[in-house]
C-alpha cells in the first residue's frame, strides 16, 4: 500500500461568514483530521494555514510554502475541507487541479465535494467545474456587497482603514470612529507650528531626532500598538526623515476631514491597489476631533508651493522666499548677500535679468523691503480691525436684512432670465419646422441655451444657499478679520506673518512695491457691504 505524505490545507477569508463555525480554523483542522483517521494510507506530514486570505488570488504565504514542499517533493497529497478552501477562481483552481498537481503527482481531495484525485469516480469534470463556477460566482457577490457596504461607510464619515494615521486611534466604543491619541497629536501640532515659523521638513526632522520624540513606527513598536510593521517612515532606524514629515504636513486628516476611497482595485480577482484620480476620493468634513486649525493646514499647502529653499547652514526658509515676484517678468526674486569689510549685506534680484528678457529688473534691499512690508501690513491690520468695530456697531440683523434683500434681488433676476431662456429653447423646434432655422442653426442653440440653462440654474442654487445662511445666521464671512486680529502687536516681521498676511509682494521699482494681501477681496466686500449700511443709518 503506497503511503501518501499529506498537507492539510487550511485557509478563512475575511469575508467568509464568521457565524458559521465549520468555516473555523479549528473546525476545519478537526475534520481532516478525522478524514486522516480513517485512511491508513495517509500520513499527515505538515499543516499549512492562511487566515485572512481571499480564494480569488493564489499569492498566498502558506500556499506557496505547500507548493514548495510539493516541488521539493516532500508532500504528494494535498487535503482541504472543500473546493472553496483550495480557490474561488474557476480557471486558476482548475489549472491546480487537472494540470499542476497531477505533473507533480500530487492527490488532491476535497471531503465535503467527495473530490479525490485518487478515485476517478469521485469527483467528475463536470460536477468540479460547476463547484469552481459557483465558488467564483460567490466571490463575486460578497466582493459586491463588501465594496458596496463600504463606499456607505465612507459617505457616512466612518473610518474603514486598517489602522489610523499618526495622530489618532480608533475608539473603544466604535472602531469605525477616530479620536485624538494625545502624545501623537502634540507632536503633529509641533511639526505644524515649526512649518509656519520657517523651518524645513528636513529641520524638523532633525529637531525631533535630537529631542528624542518617537517616530510614527517607533511609537507604535513601543508601545505593541496594532500593525506596528506599518506607519509614516522611510527609514528602517525608525528615525525622523524629511519624507515623514512631509507626509504628516500635506494630510488632510488632521484637520476633521476623513478623505478615503484614494486606492482601490479594479476588479475583484486583482490584488493591486491602484491609486484613484482626487474627483473619486471621498470627503467628508467633521467626521473626528480636529488636531489642526483648518486655516493653518490650508497655509502650509501653500508654503509647499512657494519656492522655499533653506538659507546655507541653516534652518529656516528666508523671509520672502516665494513671495516676492519681479513686476516686469513675473519671476520670483532671488535673496543674495554680499560681504564688504566683514559685513554682510543682503538684497534681492531678479533671475532673469536683461540678458534672458527682463527689461527692467530691479535690485531691492532686503531691509528696506522689511521695513517697507512691516509698515503696510500694520496699516492694513488698522484697517481691518477698525473694519471689524464699524461692523460690530452696526446692527447684525439690519446687515443680515439688506444681505436677503440684495440674495433675494439676484435670485429673482437670474430665474426670470432663466424663464426666458425656457421660453425660447422651446420655441426652437417651431423655427425649424416652419423654416426659420436648418437642422445646423436649430443644434447650435439648443446647445447654447441649454448651457446657460445650466449656468442660471447652478447660480440660482448657490445664491439661495448663501442666503439660507444668513436667514439661519450661519454667515461665516466676518472669521477672516480674526486672520489679522492675532497680529494686532506686530512690530518685527517674522515668516510666519509674512505667510499669513501676504499673499504675493510684487517689485514695480525700487521705491514702488504692490502688496496683495490675504483675503483682500473679503476685506473689499466687507467695506461695500458697511456703505450702503452707513448711509441709511444717517438718512
Amino acid at each position: 500500500m503506497q503511503v501518501y505524505k499529506a498537507a492539510k490545507y487550511i485557509r478563512l477569508s475575511y469575508t467568509d461568514d464568521k457565524s458559521n463555525e465549520s468555516n473555523s480554523v479549528g473546525n476545519q483542522r478537526k475534520l481532516i483530521e478525522d478524514f486522516v483517521s480513517r485512511h491508513p494510507e495517509i500520513e499527515l506530514v505538515s499543516e499549512k494555514v492562511d487566515d485572512g486570505y481571499s480564494g480569488v488570488i493564489f499569492d498566498r504565504p502558506a500556499f506557496k510554502e505547500m507548493m514548495d514542499d510539493i516541488m521539493e517533493g516532500r508532500i504528494n497529497c494535498v487535503i482541504v475541507k472543500d473546493l472553496s478552501r483550495l480557490g474561488r477562481e474557476y480557471i486558476e483552481t482548475g489549472r491546480y487541479m487537472r494540470r499542476v498537481f497531477p505533473a507533480y503527482g500530487v492527490r488532491f481531495i476535497a471531503i465535503n465535494d467527495n473530490i479525490d484525485t485518487l478515485n476517478e469516480s469521485a469527483g467528475d469534470d463536470l460536477t468540479v467545474s460547476v463547484k469552481n463556477i459557483m465558488n467564483e460566482a460567490y466571490a463575486r457577490d460578497i466582493s459586491i456587497k463588501t465594496r458596496s457596504s463600504l463606499e456607505t461607510k465612507r459617505k457616512n464619515g466612518d473610518f474603514v482603514g486598517a489602522f489610523p494615521v499618526y495622530g489618532y486611534r480608533k475608539s473603544e466604543d466604535n472602531h469605525n470612529l477616530l479620536v485624538v491619541d494625545e502624545y501623537a497629536a502634540q507632536v503633529v501640532r509641533s511639526i505644524f507650528r515649526m512649518r509656519l515659523e520657517g523651518f524645513s521638513p528636513y529641520a524638523i526632522a532633525n529637531e525631533l531626532n535630537r529631542l528624542g520624540t518617537l517616530s510614527p513606527l517607533a511609537y507604535k513598536k513601543y508601545y505593541g500598538l496594532p500593525h506596528a510593521k506599518k506607519g509614516y517612515t522611510d527609514r528602517k532606524d525608525c528615525r525622523w526623515s524629511a519624507n515623514t514629515v512631509t507626509r504628516i504636513l500635506q494630510d488632510e486628516t488632521y484637520t476633521g476631514t476623513l478623505v478615503q476611497g484614494r486606492k482601490g482595485s479594479q476588479h475583484f480577482k486583482l490584488k493591486e491597489m491602484e491609486s484613484r484620480p482626487s474627483s473619486e476620493w471621498i470627503r467628508v468634513e467633521n467626521a473626528h476631533e480636529a488636531i489642526i486649525d483648518r486655516n493653518d493646514f490650508d497655509l502650509v499647502q501653500r508654503i509647499r508651493n512657494l519656492d522655499t529653499r533653506t538659507s546655507p547652514q541653516k534652518d529656516k526658509v528666508y523671509l520672502f522666499s516665494g513671495i516676492l515676484v519681479c513686476g516686469c517678468c513675473g519671476s520670483r526674486m532671488v535673496r543674495k548677500t554680499n560681504r564688504y569689510k566683514d559685513k554682510e549685506y543682503h538684497y534681492y534680484y531678479c533671475p532673469t535679468g536683461k540678458k534672458n528678457g527682463c527689461a527692467h529688473p530691479v535690485m531691492v534691499k532686503e531691509h528696506e523691503l522689511m521695513e517697507c512690508v512691516r509698515d503696510s501690513l500694520k496699516g492694513f491690520i488698522a484697517n481691518v480691525v477698525s473694519l471689524d468695530e464699524i461692523l460690530s456697531g452696526i446692527d447684525q440683523s439690519r446687515i443680515n436684512r439688506e444681505l436677503i434683500k440684495e440674495y433675494s434681488r439676484q435670485i429673482a433676476q437670474n430665474e426670470q432670465q432663466l424663464e426666458q431662456i425656457r421660453q425660447y429653447k422651446m420655441k426652437l423646434y417651431e423655427s425649424m419646422v416652419n423654416g426659420f432655422l436648418d437642422k445646423a442653426e436649430f443644434l447650435y442653440n439648443k446647445s447654447s441655451y441649454s448651457a446657460r440653462i445650466t449656468q442660471l440654474e447652478q447660480a440660482v442654487a448657490a445664491l439661495k444657499e448663501k442666503r439660507t445662511d444668513v436667514m439661519e445666521n450661519r454667515s461665516e464671512r466676518n472669521r477672516w478679520i480674526e486672520n489679522f486680529r492675532r497680529f494686532s502687536d506686530l512690530e518685527e516681521l517674522d515668516r510666519k506673518a509674512v505667510i499669513q498676511l501676504v499673499q504675493v509682494i510684487t517689485v514695480l521699482g525700487k521705491d514702488e512695491l504692490q502688496i496683495q494681501f490675504n483675503y483682500q477681496d473679503e476685506y473689499e466686500k466687507a467695506l461695500a457691504l458697511i456703505t450702503p449700511v452707513q448711509e441709511r443709518m444717517v438718512v
